[in-house]
């Protein structure tokens, strides 16, 4: 098995700015699970967008770094990344309201009652204060095993609605898991 920094059980949350790993760790948990556990019951939510800032890449999708297997559910959000694509502060919230309509949609047709819940940038639904993270809690509640990274800086903003709104969804999230892992 995979030598990670935390149990696979329960609830964890890895946090940190872009590229530092996050995405990484969430997909070397995927690959620990199938290989202990199988596919069953396995959900796979890729929210995460994939876009170049001044020559790097920000985000990016789960298979990056693992090839998911085909019996696992996995869906990936059209994903916008509104910070970094918005022309104004009304595009801006325009796009986060986009990915939020979208990932309620994919939360809601998600497989009832999963095994391990794996979520790949996971603050992205709540961007536009339109969603509850409870949303996602909830749906994860019963599963074994659930690991869900979200980015946690100052890089992209700190004063405008939608890094305050992703703060709000990101102490929700903080609250909810059993552990979190700071990268």
């Amino acid at each position: 098995m995979t030598d990670l920094p935390f149990p696979l059980a329960g609830t964890t949350l890895v946090t940190g700015p872009s590229n530092v790993g996050k995405t990484r760790l969430t997909a070397r948990t995927l690959d620990a699970w199938t290989d202990e556990h199988g596919t069953d019951g396995v959900v796979v939510l890729d929210f995460a967008p994939e876009v170049r800032r001044d020559g790097r890449l920000l985000g990016g999708f789960l298979t990056r770094f693992t090839d998911v297997p085909d019996d696992v559910w996995n869906e990936r959000l059209d994903a916008h990344a509104p910070r970094t694509s918005g022309a104004t502060v009304s595009e801006a919230l325009d796009l986060a309201a986009a990915n939020a309509r979208q990932s309620k949609r994919m939360v809601q047709s998600a497989p009832a009652d999963p095994r391990a819940v794996f979520v790949n940038d996971a603050t992205i639904p709540f961007q536009a204060d339109l969603l509850d993270p409870a949303v996602l809690s909830t749906y994860c509640d019963g599963a074994e095993v659930t690991v869900c990274n979200a980015f946690e800086g100052d890089e992209l903003g700190v004063d405008d609605d939608i890094s305050r709104n992703e703060r709000t969804a990101l102490d929700a999230l903080r609250s909810w898991a059993d552990r979190v892992v700071e990268l």
